[in-house]
């Protein structure tokens, strides 16, 4: 008993003198940082260096709000079930197939010295963080490792194995009732559409000779944080960081700027594998003419039970070189091929905050990590450009990479990865404008946009939406831009979807014959879309009307348009006349029942609120929100807001125009901004709806980057820790 008591004490006495270490560390990392804080809660954080400023940005959003900075580890690590219990098993098994701690580890200890700095920087962070904040509360992350990092590098809304549908990989690794238990999704109903818009201006068409940048991403709302981060290493970044990363995903330094959007060129694949099951029990498959091993690996996934104990199970995984088995589909195993490289992924994050120029951003850009994204850049030399993912890979046109293709056929494999010079780009066009809205990039420039017929035909699988002739028709043929006038480009209320279907709706009703009963019925609402301009608008009755009627018709011929192979878009544009008018039959009566009159403006229906900060959103039609005049995406707006009904009447946003800002690169830059709802996560905060108003009339206030432009509107400066 004695010896045992010894080991406890000895164990204690060894861990207290850990923890005591740290803390030293972290205060000495604390005193070489300082957090000021702007009268919008936004942190504008300086360091030493790279490593200490990562350190004060990663504790500042911790301070924010440090449920999303863990819950986004939770699941890029793949320990969701450990809080929400076994429902969530096959989404965590789905993300160990490619976050593996043991290899990340490995690749953390192999990364560069710099990146191992700040990664190590980034954990010491948040466990001051926890240190000095006992009443924080960490569902399952209780000390962070700097290897974690590795597991969420990109910054984009999903990672590429969400590709992998979690009802067919359950059922594949699972028992036979499994897809039947996971949550289906109607793969017809009506989407809203995610994405990002990005627009570049050229000096030849400012009106001070300077660039311009629009960046406006389309995410969840609440999912990035708004900060700056300075260092004595020369990094000085401005802009959006997803909760719990430490490099400005989309944003700009005092020499460039960059925007992020998802991109259409083909980087995920899926590969038919042939397997060969040896009498020992050894599995194969085919390739070419050899027979190669499939890479078997054992995972488990904690889970939490009803009761709240900690349970486990035991998952015995497979893969091939295209990469982990995620489904069957007859007697073949389908892999998914993506990229897995988390080491330059978080190395060229990191590294394009410092590129002072398009050819320094290039050269970051060799590293090839970018797998999910295009690019709209713009600097202060006037250089433009809409660049495509740097990973992209090679394939052999002659296949269908939409569908499945044969594994075992090596020219069906991938076969290295493009150059910029083999990839759809465009860099500082005369037309004076460049832009990307998720679609594709034949459009990106006007006439000087790349031709289709040049390029191989997976280099585009979005083909078009109604945001890119939006933009051209807010960017053709215009002159001398301001900063004012790219704010208004992007909150241009014109919906270029309606007006290709509203005239064909209005000459579907005007060939009604005359003893038709929807004569009758319609002849107001139709009255009131007659005189419509198309616009968004908070008093807009015909904007209720058609997103309404917009939405039913895309449920009724989505089916029949995937059963085509052709856009929904296309196919609303040719909907029969029936299908368009009983639509508007179903959208009056809906607006009838829930409001009490189709004559509803836009605004009464179209809201933001936000009541708390939990993750995952809800809603009350009986408490205060404030209304948003522009639309779905889906409809051509720029300015999205994406917007649902859960158990409600009214319409709530959920995604869409989440963080929008406009960069002009002058001798000084200088930029405006807003965020949805605040900065802050809490709802005690003045900074957690402070911005709200502003986020829904496009209000956008100015950026504090510079020292001088700080002064004054300061709330308070501190160091971590105090």
């Amino acid at each position: 008993m004695r010896l045992l008591a010894a080991l406890a004490l000895a164990g204690f006495m060894a861990a207290s003198s850990a923890r005591a270490d740290d803390m030293a560390r972290w205060r000495a990392e604390a005193a070489r940082v300082s957090i000021t804080r702007d009268d919008w809660g936004i942190a504008h954080v300086r360091g030493k260096t790279d490593a200490d400023a990562v350190f004060g940005m990663i504790y500042a959003q911790a301070e924010d709000d440090f449920s999303r900075v863990e819950w986004n580890y939770v699941t890029a690590l793949g320990r969701t079930a450990e809080a929400k219990g076994e429902s969530a098993i096959w989404a965590d098994l789905r993300q160990k197939l490619v976050t593996d701690p043991v290899d990340l580890k490995s690749k953390y200890a192999n990364s560069p010295s710099w990146l191992r700095a700040l990664m190590d920087s980034w954990a010491d962070g948040l466990n001051f963080y926890l240190a000095t904040h006992p009443q924080a509360h960490a569902r399952v992350i209780r000390r962070f490792e700097p290897w974690m990092a590795l597991s969420f590098t990109e910054g984009s809304v999903g990672p590429d194995i969400e590709n992998a549908p979690l009802d067919q990989l359950g059922a594949f690794y699972g028992d036979p009732q499994v897809a039947a238990a996971l949550p289906h999704e109607d793969p017809y109903a009506f989407k809203e559409p995610t994405g990002s818009n990005g627009i570049a201006i050229g000096p030849q068409i400012t009106r001070d000779g300077h660039a311009l940048l629009l960046i406006n991403p389309h995410t969840n709302f609440f999912f990035r944080s708004e900060l700056q981060m300075r260092s004595d290493e020369g990094l000085d970044a401005y802009g959006a960081v997803t909760w719990g990363q430490f490099f400005i995903y989309q944003g700009f330094n005092s020499h460039a700027g960059w925007m992020h959007t998802s991109t259409g060129a083909d980087t995920v694949d899926e590969f038919a594998e042939t397997i060969v099951r040896k009498d020992d029990g050894k599995l194969f498959y085919r390739y070419g003419a050899e027979e190669r091993p499939v890479t078997v690996r054992t995972f488990v996934v904690p889970y939490r039970t009803e009761d709240g104990r900690m349970a486990r199970r035991t998952f015995t995984t497979y893969a091939t070189h295209h990469g982990p088995i995620i489904r069957a589909e007859g007697r073949k195993w389908i892999a998914l091929g993506l990229m897995q490289k988390p080491v330059e992924a978080l190395e060229q994050s990191f590294g394009r905050t410092k590129a002072t120029d398009l050819a320094s951003f290039l050269k970051v850009a060799e590293l090839a990590a970018n797998s999910s994204n295009n690019t709209v850049f713009a600097d202060t030399k006037g250089e433009t450009a809409v660049l495509l993912p740097q990973f992209t890979p090679r394939h052999d046109d002659r296949f269908d990479y939409t569908k499945p293709v044969d594994g075992a056929d090596p020219a069906a494999d991938w076969h290295g990865l493009h150059t910029l010079a083999d990839t759809p780009h465009v860099i500082s066009p005369r037309v004076g404008w460049v832009y990307n809205a998720n679609d594709e990039p034949w459009r990106a420039a006007g006439p000087e946009s790349p031709r289709k017929a040049a390029f191989p035909r997976y280099m585009d699988q979005a083909g078009w939406n109604p945001r890119g002739p939006h933009a051209e028709r807010v960017l053709s043929g215009h002159k001398d831009f301001t900063l004012q006038g790219l704010v208004d480009a992007a909150f241009d209320p014109y919906l270029t979807e309606f007006a290709q279907l509203t005239p064909r709706l209005i000459g579907a009703y005007d060939a009604i014959a005359e003893g038709d009963p929807r004569k009758a019925d319609l002849a107001e609402p139709i009255s009131a879309l007659r005189g419509w301009d198309y616009r968004w608008s908070l008093k807009s009755v015909p904007t209720t009307l058609s997103v309404v009627w917009g939405e039913i018709l895309w449920n009724k011929i989505r089916p029949e348009a995937e059963a085509a192979g052709i856009s929904p878009f296309t196919a609303m544009g040719q909907a029969e006349a029936k299908q368009q008018l009983d639509a508007l039959v179903d959208a009056v009566q809906r607006l009838d029942h829930d409001f009490g009159t189709w004559r509803t403006a836009w605004g009464e229906i179209n809201r933001f609120q936000r009541l708390d900060d939990a993750i995952a959103p809800h809603f009350d039609d009986a408490k205060p929100s404030i209304p948003v005049p522009f639309t779905s995406a889906n409809w051509g707006s720029l300015a999205n807001f994406s917007a649902v009904r859960t158990g409600t009447k009214r319409y709530y946003g959920v995604r869409g125009n989440s963080f929008v800002a406009v960069v002009e690169f002058g001798p000084r830059v200088h930029a405006r901004a807003v965020t949805a709802g605040g900065e802050s996560g809490d709802p005690t905060s003045p900074h957690f709806d402070d911005e709200a108003q502003r986020y829904a009339s496009g209000d956008l206030r100015d950026v504090y980057f510079y020292p001088d432009e700080l002064a004054g509107h300061t709330q308070r400066t501190y160091r971590p820790g105090e």
